[in-house]
């Protein structure tokens, strides 16, 4: 009797187990999933900021060139134009952010140095530990009294 009892006792708790763990994952997968969705509208949110930024910006870089070369042609003086330089640098990078490559080279620097430079992303003293929280944590606390 005592053995049958047991047995049932083991077969449940592994089962019971086998279900946390199962539960536990679904939460994880769950988690990452929301994290990916989240990541993908903030980087959408900020392609879409960037491709209306470009707009006014585009509209204020052709008034700008435009007026310049105005002014330049107005006074004889081609140093005027030196505006220009910069604010089409600027337009240049604002349009390959909106509707260029950039992100696609930037994510393959980003892979690079993961996979060759990897010692660039250590922390400072390294990981953080649980020891070391706690005691930053009780040096800072005005509750906390420890004997």
């Amino acid at each position: 009797m005592g053995f049958v009892f047991s047995k049932s006792v083991s077969d449940s708790l592994k089962a019971q187990q086998e279900f946390m763990l199962m539960n536990s994952r679904l939460q994880l997968e769950r988690q990452l999933l929301m994290q990916n969705q989240m990541r993908e509208r903030q980087i959408a949110m900020q392609i879409a900021w960037t491709r209306e930024f470009l707009k006014y910006f585009g509209t204020f870089f052709g008034l700008a060139a435009v007026g310049l070369t105005a002014g330049a042609i107005k006074k004889k003086n081609p140093g005027v134009l030196l505006p220009i330089v910069p604010l089409s640098f600027i337009f240049a990078y604002q349009y390959d952010m909106g509707y260029g490559t950039l992100l696609q080279r930037m994510k393959g620097e980003a892979e690079n140095i993961l996979d060759t430079q990897s010692t660039l992303l250590e922390l400072p003293k390294g990981p953080l530990t649980y020891e070391e929280l706690e005691k930053i944590r009780r040096s800072q606390s005005k509750f906390f009294i420890e004997k």
